[in-house]
């Protein structure tokens, strides 16, 4: 076998005319006679590796054929250009080496229920839409945290394990935390990220948060990521401001660097490209009206009362009427958790706004302005029949140096289906968690 250094197929453009060594696994084969064309992927791109009997030895093009779907192997060969080839490419094949075979590989090419992938979803993970999906997905967050950065904020690390809840334990994962009580899973960094945002002024949590709903819908995960930027001295304005410039840069990111898996995914790119700065914006109370004229248009979607929060359909209904994400701003206080600042010229609505995504994917982001007088954030504790001695620590960043502030989460995988356009949010993750799932 050469000891050629390994090069990878995204790399490959660079050696044309040239030979290098790649290693990689079998993701199809064919035989024609004398002739193999074996499409090899790395992780980084896939190419056809052209094995003919006469270029290789005995040895070689016997473990040619001996190749099964997702075998591993090193392939040493010459690149040469080819625009019939996936990729632009060929390697013709000097040489090959088997590191590991793959007898019976569950997931074969051809149709499979969710059910069966889900169950091999460790081995779902490598197949084309799959893998588009999960580049995707790393692009988001990587986007998204290099443009917090480079806007000044600081990555302010928040806990996982948490002795109280941020909007009621009616929805969280309690475990018993040694002989302190009850501990929750985090359903939100925001609590904690707050007091981060009053030592450096512009920061942001990200990481898992989990959520014990018993839902079903393709919208829902008990285990999911967000990443929650909260910035002092900040009022509602600035926070939708924010929201919107930061939504854009990710979404033409990911248009500028993720094209060739969007095309895998074929998704039309047309709506992407909208999404530009300024987002409209529509009060909770014009959405009513919008949903009471048009419910009939989207199934499941009735009108509702005022203090009832929007479903799936209703969301579905009013980001239809839009061609970018639309904010629905000033909800019932009533409805929303306890630390949203009143709007002052109408205290019955929080200054809070969900970003709606279109095309039926719904919520991406819920943010709003925080309360930051000390006495109004106790009434609005003991309001939601929450122990306000649980929330000293909370109120002590009242106490002490308190300002306007404002923040939001955005959910990584919802964000992460809507841009990739696909239907149903466990394949945004590489091991969703759902109600019937937790395996493997």
């Amino acid at each position: 076998m050469s000891s050629l250094p390994t090069t990878s197929v995204a790399a490959i453009a660079d050696y044309t005319e040239q030979t290098v060594t790649l290693a990689g696994w079998i993701y199809n084969k064919t035989e024609k006679g004398k002739l193999i064309f074996i499409i090899l992927r790395d992780g980084t791109g896939i190419i056809q590796c052209v094995v003919f009997k006469k270029n290789v030895s005995a040895e070689a093009f016997a473990a040619a054929q001996s190749l099964t779907q997702e075998s591993a192997c090193r392939v040493t060969g010459s690149v040469r250009a080819d625009s019939r080839a996936p990729g632009g490419y060929e390697l013709d094949v000097q040489d090959l080496e088997i590191v590991d075979t793959s007898p019976d590989y569950p997931i074969a090419p051809k149709e499979h229920g969710v059910e069966f992938l889900m169950e091999h979803r460790h081995l779902w993970v490598r197949s084309a839409r799959q893998h588009a999906l999960l580049r995707i997905r790393a692009e988001v967050i990587a986007a998204a945290q290099e443009w917090l950065n480079d806007q000044d904020f600081v990555r302010f690390d928040t806990p996982l394990l948490t002795a109280t809840a941020a909007e009621g334990t009616s929805n969280l994962f309690a475990t018993e935390y040694f002989d302190l009580g009850t501990a929750y899973l985090a359903q939100t960094g925001q609590l904690y990220v707050e007091a981060g945002m009053m030592s450096f002024g512009k920061v942001y949590c990200f990481g898992p948060t989990f959520r014990a709903e018993k839902s079903k819908t393709r919208r829902h995960l008990t285990e999911f990521w967000m990443i929650e930027p909260e910035v002092a001295f900040a009022n509602h304005d600035d926070n939708l401001a924010l929201q919107e410039n930061f939504v854009s840069a990710i979404v033409q990111r990911v248009l500028e660097r993720r094209a060739a898996d969007l095309q895998t995914l074929e998704r039309d790119t047309t709506t992407l490209e909208r999404v530009v700065p300024p987002f409209p914006r529509i009060t909770y109370d014009e959405a009513l009206d919008l949903i009471r004229k048009h419910h009939r248009e989207v199934e499941g979607c009735t009108p509702l009362s005022w203090s009832e929060d929007f479903g799936a359909p209703h969301e579905t209904l009013i980001a239809q009427h839009f061609d970018k994400p639309v904010f629905v701003e000033r909800f019932p206080s009533a409805i929303k958790a306890f630390y949203m600042e009143p709007d002052p010229q109408r205290p019955e609505v929080a200054l809070c706004a969900d970003l709606l995504a279109p095309e039926g994917y719904g919520e991406i982001i819920g943010g709003s302005q925080r309360i930051h007088d000390k006495d109004l954030l106790e009434r609005r504790i003991q309001e939601h029949g929450l122990n306000v001695a649980d929330y000293q620590w909370y109120l002590d960043l009242r106490r002490y140096g308190s300002v306007p502030h404002s923040g939001f989460g955005m959910g990584i995988e919802r964000a992460v289906a809507w841009i990739a356009g696909t239907r149903h949010i466990r394949e945004t993750i590489p091991f969703p968690r759902m109600l019937y799932r937790i395996y493997p």
